[in-house]
């Protein structure tokens, strides 16, 4: 469409211009069906036979804070002794 009737038909608004994009997807050199899971943890065995040098390992994320600690509870003594200086302190 020449330059000038697209402008025409653009300002009486009967023409709607759209860019498409479309994308070739091809299987590369690496493409495998089969999944492979990194190994997590290097055993006795793995280091006695040498196998580690040839498995993949899942890569370690040191900046991960981890899970806090659920709770934690105070020792007995220490809640006897806080009675106590709560006594102490209510007395005077």
């Amino acid at each position: 469409v020449p330059d000038r009737d697209r402008a025409e038909l653009k300002r009486r608004k009967l023409l709607l211009e759209m860019t498409l994009k479309s994308y070739w997807i091809r299987k590369g050199s690496a493409f495998s069906t089969a999944v492979a899971r990194p190994e997590t943890e290097l055993t006795p065995e793995m280091i006695a036979t040498g196998s580690w040098r040839q498995l993949p390992f899942k890569p370690y994320n040191f900046s991960s804070l981890g899970l806090p600690p659920a709770c934690g509870h105070l020792h007995p003594l220490l809640k006897v002794r806080s009675e106590l200086r709560q006594i102490f302190l209510e007395m005077g």
